[in-house]
């Protein structure tokens, strides 16, 4: 396993082989559960108006399974440790327009890796902003698709959605199964 795979980089980007139908399919599932005011949802973290996080505690949903586990084996290959040994917490990050993610860190437990894979993305919907110890502000435009994934110990923000459309993505923390005590819908 690689000790600190972000020690010569502040984060690395991967691209999602997945059929793009499948992002606008959890977007639609998730927009159908808040609309519905489903119990499967914890909202938390409540800053300037709005749940940054959305906990979905369990899903019956094929393509969000697929998802999550292209986000294993992604984190799998930057650690090099075997997908088996990892589980994954994650949580959804409804952004509308106006709104912000402020700056905080993803450390509080054991996590070895974070990161976002974005679904929806409309033009102007907010950037993310990483401020690694020691370097100037990272800002990186979100792409519908794409993962971002950095060092938990790093804080970042999103900026404000400028856009007239809700964004959508997910947010998510990685560590060695025998180790986690995340949120309770990790995937053990």
């Amino acid at each position: 396993m690689i000790d600190n795979p972000f020690e010569h980089a502040a984060f690395t980007r991967r691209i999602s082989q997945l059929d793009p139908a499948l992002l606008e399919s959890i977007d639609r599932y998730l927009q159908n559960l808040l609309a519905q005011k489903s119990s499967a949802l914890q909202q938390t973290h409540y800053f300037h108006g709005r749940h940054e996080n959305i906990y979905l505690h369990q899903h019956q949903l094929a393509d969000l399974q697929q998802l999550l586990d292209e986000s294993v084996k992604y984190c799998a290959e930057i650690l090099d440790v075997a997908a088996e040994q990892l589980s994954i917490g994650y949580w959804f990050n409804l952004m509308q327009p106006g709104d912000i993610t402020t700056l905080h860190r993803h450390d509080d437990c054991d996590e070895l890796i974070s990161g976002v894979v974005y679904l929806k993305v409309p033009e102007q919907s907010g950037n993310l902003v990483l401020q690694p110890k020691g370097l100037a502000p990272i800002t990186l435009s979100p792409i519908a698709g794409n993962y971002l994934f950095f060092d938990p110990r790093t804080p970042h923000s999103v900026s404000e959605n400028l856009s007239d459309q809700h964004r959508l993505s997910i947010g998510m923390n990685l560590g060695l199964k025998q180790h986690r005590m995340d949120h309770p819908n990790d995937l053990l």
